[in-house]
């Protein structure tokens, strides 16, 4: 299987999509997992804006923008799927795959054409079972790999390429747009393209122009749906919320341990035992730069989940491919691997199917049937009566919105807040944590409103 995927023959892929499909079948036939919570929120929030409603503006919750789109037209398409999520999932890790494979030949990453690299990154992607469903991480690191690969071709071209250049600013804006955690990619492209693609100052300024243009669209959509400044408002927000914590660094490094063990490897072969051209210098130090922001993304993200470790894998996928291409004979390439493409998903499969950091990553099957098709709004973090109900009020992300209520306001913000209430009305409000009772007594008007039916429900009179 080794030898299989080594040779340059386009052939391959046949395998790699064999590959993905027994194991899709496998997860999702065999033993599937339950909906996440995040997955349900995404599921919540197409929903809600495919009703007319508008993100930040009638919806709180840390979605990117270009993500709440993207999610708007799944549901609009297929509703509530669960199934819908897995497969487009798929088809956009598919594409992802390919494309990077197809960069590191054009580009000569390595001294031979191989197809190792789109094996490895497909198994890289059992990582987790959330890394394999449709996620805002997912969709924002399809455009930083765009991203990557125009940069790759800064490091062959002897000549300046304005077209190249401007997409390289879009597909980092277009990221940042999708996932708003991956803005902190925008030094990591300005510095790259400066010291390593040695960008002149028209090029850089051409690429923070097509970074920009994303951004600047986004904001003209909400200014023109009067709504760009309840936008401008949340933003800052989300930096401040409290982190869900739903998965730990240390079950991750259970599972990474060996593909860690591979990478380091490969990259003391590559950079220090075998010889390389310039440009596979520069491409391998755009490649580190890459992990070592990858790794500081994690000091900004509030929902530690498996589906943000996605942007590791073009990185993880390089060097783990030069350990295989260094050592050629003997058992240990064939051994490492087996390992790492049936035994890295194996293991990866059992041990998130016995071990759970933390409970309220997964939606509970344990609902009341009295919210059955009901307009409900939860103001806490469980939110498993969402799954047959619909979501009736404009509080989503539970932590963010703590945060937005939490805060000081003047008088224009508390008619803003109020309007958002009343403008909505949910049939039934969900008062884990006392949240709600705080709105009514600052608000003593909603009472008129709703009543307390038992501890923590709220009904509308």
């Amino acid at each position: 299987m080794l030898r299989f995927f080594k040779v340059n023959d386009p052939f391959r892929l046949v395998g790699l999509a064999i590959y993905l499909l027994i194991l899709t079948s496998i997860y999702l036939v065999w033993n599937p997992l339950p909906i996440t919570s995040p997955q349900l929120i995404w599921m919540l929030l197409g929903e809600r804006l495919g009703q007319g409603f508008f993100l930040y503006q009638d919806i709180i919750d840390d979605t990117g923008p270009l993500s709440a789109g993207f999610f708007t037209l799944i549901d609009l398409l297929f509703g509530r799927s669960q199934l819908a999520y897995e497969l487009i999932g798929r088809v956009i890790i598919l594409f992802q795959i390919i494309y990077w494979n197809s960069t590191l030949i054009r580009y000569k990453v390595f001294d031979e054409n191989t197809y190792l690299p789109a094996i490895i990154m497909a198994a890289l992607f059992h990582f987790s079972f959330d890394m394999l469903s449709l996620n805002p991480a997912m969709l924002g690191s399809t455009f930083l790999i765009l991203a990557l690969g125009q940069l790759f071709s800064q490091t062959v071209l002897q000549k300046e390429t304005s077209e190249s250049t401007l997409l390289i600013g879009i597909y980092g804006g277009l990221a940042a747009g999708f996932h708003p955690s991956y803005i902190l990619f925008l030094p990591y492209l300005i510095f790259t393209a400066i010291v390593i693609s040695g960008f002149s100052f028209r090029q850089l300024m051409l690429s923070l122009v097509g970074y920009t243009l994303p951004i600047l669209l986004i904001s003209v959509f909400y200014y023109w749906n009067d709504g760009l400044q309840e936008a401008i408002d949340i933003w800052p927000l989300i930096l401040l919320t409290a982190k869900s914590t739903y998965q730990s660094y240390w079950s991750w490094l259970i599972i990474a341990a060996f593909p860690i063990l591979l990478s380091l490897i490969g990259y003391f072969l590559s950079a220090v035992l075998k010889g390389s051209t310039i440009n596979q210098q520069k491409q391998r130090q755009l490649i580190i730069l890459w992990l070592l922001f990858a790794s500081a993304e994690f000091l900004f993200i509030k929902k530690q989940a498996g589906f943000q470790l996605i942007i590791f894998v073009p990185g993880f996928t390089y060097l783990i491919t030069q350990f295989f291409l260094h050592i050629r004979r003997g058992i240990i390439p064939k051994l490492g691997f087996y390992l790492l493409i049936l035994g890295l998903p194996a293991f990866a499969w059992w041990y998130w199917q016995n071990n759970v950091d933390n409970p309220e990553y997964f939606v509970s099957d344990q609902i009341d049937p009295a919210f059955q098709n009901k307009n409900i709004m939860i103001l806490g973090p469980n939110i498993s009566d969402y799954q047959n109900s619909i979501l009736g009020g404009p509080f989503l992300n539970y932590q963010l919105s703590k945060t937005y209520l939490d805060q000081e306001r003047d008088l224009p913000e508390k008619a803003r807040l109020y309007q958002m209430l009343q403008n909505q009305q949910p049939e039934i409000i969900l008062d884990q944590e006392g949240q709600f009772q705080s709105i009514l007594n600052d608000f003593p008007e909603l009472s008129r409103h709703y009543k307390l039916q038992k501890k923590g429900v709220f009904i509308l009179n």
